[in-house]
């Protein structure tokens, strides 16, 4: 397949307890989808992490089972909480000749002239929904910041590039990224000292004594 990400998967034993095939730098995988009934396999850690890296969750993954080709996509990645290491990954078997939808990450191109005046690049979306043919889905799409030209302006999903054979399917109305206005600098005055009443204190007479101790004041 061209376009796609290869990776080598082996076959688990049945029952094979899952910590077990972590501390021997293993990943358990499940493989659905497209006839394929539930299918456990395992993975090499480091080539699971590279190809997830290389594919993300809308490339083609050309997984090799012990010699069976078998076009997947990413569908699901669990991370331990505490290392944020995967501790499991589910593969979705594609039909090539039907569509299917998938997240994809949006690239940024070009340099804003509204960021160059000051503003203060906002990203309020990272990823849109596409629907393709499975070799057809696009890595990622880009959007021109070359068209973000004022302070406070967007651009929108109706902005990004789509490739022929790729369809929009979240609303073309969601905001991708935002020309913010910078915060104007709030300077805070100082009081005088002399303005101590303000504060409730009042000050003694220039040059006038305290009363001794005893002494009852008049």
């Amino acid at each position: 397949m061209s376009n796609s990400v290869a990776l080598k998967a082996s076959a688990r034993v049945h029952g094979a307890n899952v910590k077990d095939l972590r501390k021997a730098g293993q990943i358990p995988v499940v493989v659905y989808g497209n006839k394929v009934e539930n299918t456990l396999l395992q993975v090499e850690e480091m080539l699971l992490k590279k190809a997830h890296m290389k594919a993300g969750e809308s490339t083609l993954v050309e997984l090799d089972v012990e010699g069976k080709k078998i076009p997947v996509l990413f569908h699901s990645v669990d991370l331990d909480p505490v290392s944020d290491r995967m501790i499991h990954v589910d593969f979705y078997a594609v039909d090539m000749k039907k569509e299917v939808e998938a997240e994809v990450q949006i690239r940024f191109e070009n340099e804003s002239p509204a960021v160059k005046d000051g503003a203060i690049l906002v990203t309020a979306s990272h990823t849109v929904m596409v629907q393709a043919l499975p070799a057809k889905l696009p890595h990622d799409l880009a959007i021109d910041l070359s068209k973000l030209a004022d302070m406070g302006g967007t651009l929108t999903a109706a902005d990004l590039i789509i490739p022929d054979g790729v369809t929009l399917i979240s609303d073309p109305e969601t905001v991708i990224v935002i020309a913010q206005e910078p915060r104007a600098e709030v300077v805070e005055e100082v009081a005088p000292a002399a303005d101590a009443a303000a504060a409730g204190a009042t000050p003694a007479a220039e040059g006038a004594a305290a009363p001794a101790e005893g002494e009852k004041k008049e």
